[in-house]
């Protein structure tokens, strides 16, 4: 069966419900798994039945139904202060087929070090049939985002259409990963329950998912995470637990209760199920913009949203360049691709503002896949996040985070100019960004944009000359935000004050013309450079 062939039957199965399978379409049913020796049926919910109305209408969550309570006998020891000694148990899923043409060379033997658990420890074949699989099973369960073109073409001189994944009910891309990750664990451990240590968006996936499965999840934070996070882990449905003052002693504690108390220990890695889901944004993207010319993602360590779309657009048409966008500060995606390796030693940053975008390369799978099928990776600095955020907040009225602003801020960089007069895709992944955080970011990317500036100046401390200033700037149009006078710590002559001034101006000629009008009436005027 051709590529086209394969696709066209795939987009028919996504419209068929599950009541309509039968056995003679065994080979793309989600819930079987090939192997070369037997095929046999995975234990699995009917997800559809939990998420779908009756009218057919698709929606997040259940209907008219509270998550099962979790019973209080399994916090015992929740709080011991031992730290754990042995080897956590994980379910392993293989999935074995033929290798597809295109991707058949993408998932080259690499060594992979043993200090990382994972949910698969070896390298698996991400096929274009996993993806569309993935996208039939959890299409009851998460959002179609919309994919619209943007006021912003006509600024960077090309159509630009924005995937907007950040409207998803966690606010993330990374609940269509861990969706079809639940979904596919054999019964008897989703009804032990599974357990995340981290406030990352993939731990806030797993609590809202597995307990709209009625799995019982447990979520160990630190005690450092902000109150905001935990309330709305809570809300969600996890047993949220705060234990350690790092993410380590997080790590450590929940590994302990994964062992003793039955719990699949999660954390956000690369397995082929994974993948899958994350691939079908890919598909997704490649339905709603016709001759789609380049599509660009977030990448950094946790690259599994680029690697898992990649195969699914180079499939469907090698024709169109994928791109990837990490920050500069922590370019761990370039310098693991030049390693042959994933990187484990970078150094990375534990702020919240960067999320996973500094974080460490957490597999083999994803990496292969990136260096087979990505065009680009560019670097980008904190400057051009900052100043991407403040172009969707304007023009789009999207509020998000530096993980789901940095696949544009290549654009704001200038960083693609070889895109000019073409049609791109930019998906926007993520939009859990913190109030505190929301508004020291804007105001540091009016800075930046020359829309905000500062200026000091010494007037005679007279009556009247405070106001002469005032009218100046009237003149110019520019906003007073904010001014203050000092007398008593000045080092100029005596009676007179200095005058600091913030104000704000239309765009960068503007902020030009009023320093212009402010030297030529006060020569010694002194300008704050940002």
């Amino acid at each position: 069966m051709n590529f086209a062939a394969q696709f066209l039957y795939s987009r028919v199965l996504k419209n068929r419900t599950p009541r309509d399978y039968s056995r003679e379409d065994e080979d793309y049913d989600p819930f079987w798994q090939r192997d070369d020796n037997k095929i046999k049926k995975q234990d699995a919910p009917a997800l559809c039945d939990l998420h779908c109305c009756k009218d057919g209408k698709i929606r997040n969550g259940l209907i008219g139904q509270k998550p099962t309570s979790i019973n209080p006998e399994r916090l015992k020891d929740f709080v011991e202060e031992d730290y754990l000694n042995g080897d956590v148990k994980t379910w392993e899923m293989k999935i074995v087929s033929r290798n597809e043409e295109l991707l058949r060379d993408a998932l080259s033997r690499v060594p992979q070090s043993s200090s990382r658990s994972s949910l698969s420890s070896c390298n698996k074949l991400i096929r274009f049939e996993d993806i569309s699989a993935a996208a039939f099973k959890i299409q009851c369960g998460v959002q179609k985002t919309p994919c619209m073109y943007s006021r912003l073409s006509k600024q960077y001189g090309m159509d630009i259409y924005l995937k907007k994944e950040f409207l998803q009910y966690t606010g993330s891309v990374k609940e269509r990963g861990v969706l079809y990750l639940l979904t596919s664990l054999p019964q008897d451990q989703q009804r032990k329950g599974v357990i995340v240590a981290s406030d990352s968006n993939f731990s806030m996936a797993v609590a809202y998912h597995a307990s709209e499965l009625r799995i019982p999840v447990f979520v160990i934070m630190s005690t450092s995470t902000s109150p905001a996070r935990v309330k709305m882990c809570r809300e969600y449905g996890a047993m949220v637990i705060s234990y350690g003052t790092t993410a380590k002693d997080s790590q450590m504690h929940a590994r302990r209760l994964a062992q003793e108390n039955g719990y699949l220990y999660l954390e956000e890695e690369d397995s082929a199920v994974y993948l899958s889901g994350l691939g079908t944004v890919g598909l997704e993207v490649y339905e709603q913009v016709p001759k789609l010319d380049a599509v660009i993602f977030p990448a950094g360590g946790h690259c599994g949203l680029l690697a898992g779309s990649a195969a699914a657009l180079k499939h469907l048409n090698p024709h169109i360049s994928v791109i990837g966008v990490e920050s500069e500060s922590f370019p761990v995606l370039q310098q693991s691709l030049k390693a042959g390796h994933p990187i484990e030693d970078q150094a990375c940053s534990n702020h919240h503002f960067y999320g996973d975008v500094s974080g460490l390369c957490f597999g083999s799978n994803s990496l292969q896949l990136t260096g087979k099928l990505v065009d680009k990776v560019v670097a980008v600095r904190e400057e051009d996040i900052l100043l991407s955020m403040l172009r969707l907040l304007e023009y789009e009225r999207a509020t998000v985070d530096a993980e789901g602003a940095i696949g544009l801020a290549a654009l704001v960089a200038g960083k693609l100019p070889e895109l000019k007069g073409k049609r791109v895709a930019v998906v926007i992944c993520s939009g859990n960004l913190e109030l505190h955080l929301l508004q020291q970011c804007i105001a540091r990317a009016l800075t930046l944009d020359n829309r905000v500036c500062r200026f000091s100046l010494v007037l005679s401390d007279c009556p009247g000359d405070i106001s002469k200033l005032l009218e100046i700037l009237a003149r110019e149009d520019a906003r007073v935000l904010d001014i203050k006078q000092e007398r008593t710590f000045v080092t100029s002559e005596l009676f007179t004050a200095e005058v600091t001034c913030t104000v704000e101006t239309r765009d960068k000629i503007h902020t030009a013309q009023l320093r212009n009008a402010l030297l030529e009436r006060y020569p010694t005027a002194a300008w704050t450079e940002r």
